[in-house]
C-alpha cells in the first residue's frame, strides 16, 4: 500500500508542470543533413533547457547519502517550478488513474518494456471479472456499467509462404480485417501503399523478411543498431546462410553517436550501386535514447538501398511526426503488447510495400514460413498469463513455433471454420481498443512534452548521486548515451558503480530493483568506438563478444572484427509513466551509496526466506 505522502504527491501530479510544445519538426529533431552541425539558436535552446532541468534538483547538486534526498512532494514541486506547462499533459495522469488503476494498486514501477498497448487494464478486468469485484478490490473507479464488453484475442501460428500471404492474403476473417485497419491508422500507413501481415513478434517478423528477401542479386544487410537485439541477430544470421554481406554503423564513446563517415561511406559507396540490399533503420535507440536522423533513409534509398524502418523502439504518435509522415519505407516492422504492466504478450508487424513484393522470394520451405500469425477469436480468460516477462513470452513463441515444424499436417481450414463460428456470434460487436485509442487522444504533442521532461529530469537526478568520501568524486551512475538534452529519447542506459569505481552486475542491479518493485531491463551495447586504447579496455574488461556476457547470447561469433561492449542496465518511459515513477527509481538507485546495500539485501533476503541466495 502507499502511504498518504506519496498517494498525495501522486494526486498532485495530476495538475504537473514543462517546456513549450514541440513541433513536429522540433518532435522529431531532424538536421537537414545527418551530418550537419547545429544552428546557434537549437545550441542556445539546448543550453536553456538544460539550465531549466539542473534546477529541478534545486538547492543540492549532489546527494552523497540516500537519506539526504528530497521528499518526493519537495522533488515534484521544485519539478513543476521549472517546466510549468507539464500540468498540459494532466490527462495522461486521468487515463492511467481510470483505465490502468492497477499500476497504483500494486505499486509497481513499470520501466522495462516500450511499444503500443492494444487494451486498457479495465477493459481487462471487465472481461476478466465482474465489476462488483473489481469495485471491492480498491478505490478505484470500475469501467462504466454501460460500456460494450470487450473482446479479446490470442494469437496462433500458421504455415504460409510470406510472399503468397502479402499477395493473397486478402481472405482474413473480419476480426483481422479490422485489427488491421486499426492499426495501419494507429501507424500513420496508407492501406493503398502497403500489405501487412501479422507475425509472432518482432524477431519473428525481421527473420521472414530476411529468409524471403533478394539477398542473392542485392547482396547487402546493414544494420544501425548501438544494442545487441535478438531480432536483428536473427536476421543477421538468416541473411549470412543465404549470401548477405552483414554491416553494422558504429558508435562514439561515450555518447553513442552514429559515426556518420563511416556509416555515410557504407551507405553511398557506388560498388554494385543498383544493387545494394537492406538497410535496416531503427531511428531512435531502444537502449540508450540516442535519436538519428530519418534523412539516413533518403540518403540510403537514394543510393539503391531497401530501407526497413524498425518502429518497435519508437513512442505512441511518433509515426506522425513530420519526417516519417512524408517518408515511406519499403519495409515497416512494429509490435504491440495488450495490457502495458499486466499482459505484455501480443504479436508483431510486418508491413510490406505493395511495389516492393514482387521482389521477394517466392520460398517454399518451412523455415521461411514459421513466424507468420493469425488472430483467434477468444472469450475465455484463462488466456490471460499472469504477468509473463517479456523473455518467457519470446521463449513460448520460440517453442510453439518450432513444434510447428512437426505438427503442421493440422488441416488449416478446420480452424478457420471455427474461428468463423465464434466470430459470427459476435459480429455485431466493435473491437475497442482503448491503448490505442487513449494515445491517439494525447496526441503526439502531449506525448513528446511529457516524455521529454520526465526522461531528462530522470538523467539529471541519476547524475547527481556521488560516493562520499572519495578522493578521486567517484560518480554512482555512469550514463551511455545522450544526457540532458530535449531531443533524447525516452531511455536510459546506464551502470551503477560502488565506491571503489567497480561496476556492479546490471543483473544484479536488476534483481534488486524488482525486490523493490521496480521493474527494469539490461542489455549489451555494441559496435563502439574508443578514442583512448586504457578506456576501452578498462570499459570492456572481461565483455567481448566472445563468449557469454551476464546472461546475453551472442549470435555473430563469426563476425572478424573486434566488437566489444558493455553490459548496462536500461530503462524506458511511456506514455503513462508519472512523476513518482522517476521519482522512485531515483530513490532506489540512491540505496547503492551505501556501501553495505547489497550485503545487507542478502541478508535481509536470507532473513525473509529462510534460504541463501546468490545476489
Amino acid at each position: 500500500m502507499q502511504s498518504p505522502c506519496i498517494r498525495e504527491a501522486s494526486q498532485a501530479c495530476l495538475h504537473g508542470c514543462c517546456a513549450t510544445p514541440p513541433s513536429l519538426a522540433e518532435a522529431n529533431n531532424n538536421p537537414l543533413s545527418p551530418d550537419s552541425t547545429r544552428s546557434v539558436s537549437a545550441t542556445a535552446s539546448h543550453y536553456h533547457f538544460a539550465l531549466a532541468t539542473a534546477s529541478t534538483l534545486h538547492p543540492n547538486a549532489q546527494f552523497t547519502n540516500h537519506e539526504s534526498l528530497p521528499s518526493l512532494h519537495e522533488s515534484f514541486s521544485n519539478f513543476i517550478r521549472a517546466f510549468p506547462q507539464y500540468s498540459q499533459t494532466n490527462q495522461a495522469d486521468q487515463i492511467r488513474s481510470q483505465q490502468y488503476y492497477h499500476l497504483t494498486i500494486s505499486n509497481h514501477v513499470c520501466l522495462d518494456y516500450a511499444g503500443h498497448g492494444l487494451f486498457s487494464y479495465s477493459q481487462q478486468q471487465r472481461h476478466c471479472c465482474s465489476t462488483a469485484s473489481v469495485a471491492s478490490s480498491s478505490s478505484y473507479p470500475p469501467p462504466p456499467l454501460h460500456s460494450p464488453e470487450p473482446y479479446f484475442f490470442d494469437v496462433s501460428y500458421k504455415s504460409v509462404n510470406l510472399k503468397a500471404q502479402l499477395l493473397h492474403g486478402g481472405q482474413d476473417l473480419e476480426l483481422e480485417v479490422k485489427v488491421k485497419r486499426r492499426i495501419m491508422d494507429f501507424m500513420n500507413v496508407v492501406e493503398d501503399d502497403y500489405t501487412m501481415v501479422f507475425a509472432a513478434n518482432q524477431s519473428s517478423a525481421m527473420k521472414l523478411l530476411a529468409d524471403s528477401y533478394p539477398f542473392q542479386s542485392n547482396r547487402n544487410l546493414l544494420t544501425v543498431y548501438d544494442h545487441k537485439n535478438e531480432a536483428v541477430e536473427l536476421m543477421t544470421e538468416s541473411s549470412r546462410k543465404r549470401g548477405a554481406r552483414v554491416m553494422s554503423a558504429e558508435y562514439s564513446w561515450p555518447n553513442m553517436r552514429i559515426q556518420s563517415r563511416k556509416l555515410r561511406k557504407m551507405v553511398v559507396s557506388k560498388r554494385n550501386l543498383r544493387t545494394k540490399g537492406l538497410f535496416v533503420f531503427p531511428l531512435q535507440s531502444r537502449m540508450t535514447g540516442a535519436r538519428y536522423s530519418y534523412q539516413w533513409m533518403s540518403i540510403a534509398r537514394e543510393n539503391g538501398w531497401h530501407v526497413l524502418l524498425d518502429a518497435c523502439a519508437l513512442g505512441a504518435k511518433d509515426m506522425e511526426t513530420l519526417g516519417l509522415s512524408l517518408f515511406r519505407p519499403d519495409f515497416l516492422i512494429c509490435s504491440f503488447f495488450k495490457v502495458f504492466g499486466e499482459n505484455p504478450s501480443g504479436f508483431g508487424c510486418l508491413f510490406v510495400k505493395k511495389t516492393v513484393i514482387s521482389l521477394l522470394a517466392d520460398s517454399t520451405s518451412a523455415a521461411s514460413s514459421i513466424g507468420i500469425a493469425s488472430l483467434v477469436n477468444t472469450a475465455s480468460t484463462s488466456h490471460f498469463p499472469q504477468n509473463p516477462t517479456i523473455e518467457d513470452r519470446e521463449a513460448e513463441q520460440k517453442s510453439e513455433i518450432e513444434s510447428e515444424i512437426v505438427e503442421l499436417d493440422i488441416p488449416s481450414e478446420s480452424a478457420e471454420t471455427k474461428n468463423k463460428e465464434v466470430i459470427s456470434t459476435s459480429e455485431n460487436s466493435e473491437i475497442e481498443f482503448r491503448g490505442l485509442d487513449h494515445a491517439d487522444s494525447l496526441g503526439l504533442i502531449l506525448i513528446s512534452r511529457r516524455a521529454r521532461c520526465l526522461i531528462n529530469w530522470l538523467v539529471n537526478a541519476l547524475m547527481s548521486l556521488q560516493h562520499p568520501h572519495s578522493e578521486n568524486g567517484h560518480p554512482l551512475i555512469r550514463i551511455y548515451g545522450p544526457k540532458i538534452r530535449p531531443d533524447r529519447g525516452p531511455s536510459v542506459a546506464f551502470n551503477v558503480f560502488d565506491w571503489k569505481g567497480e561496476k556492479i552486475d546490471p543483473a544484479l542491479v536488476q534483481k534488486l530493483a524488482d525486490r523493490y518493485g521496480i521493474s527494469l531491463s539490461y542489455g549489451f551495447l555494441q559496435h563502439i568506438r574508443f578514442s583512448d586504447k586504457n578506456e576501452e579496455e578498462r570499459e570492456t574488461k572481461l565483455e567481448t563478444c566472445t563468449a557469454e556476457t551476464e546472461d546475453i547470447r551472442v549470435l555473430n561469433k563469426n563476425r572478424d572484427e573486434h566488437c566489444s561492449g558493455i553490459s548496462a542496465v536500461t530503462t524506458a518511459l511511456g506514455m503513462l509513466t508519472n512523476f513518482e515513477d522517476a521519482y522512485r527509481l531515483w530513490v532506489f538507485v540512491s540505496r547503492f551509496l551505501d556501501a553495505d546495500f547489497v550485503e545487507k539485501e542478502r541478508w535481509r533476503y536470507l532473513a525473509l526466506n529462510q534460504r541463501k541466495i546468490e545476489v
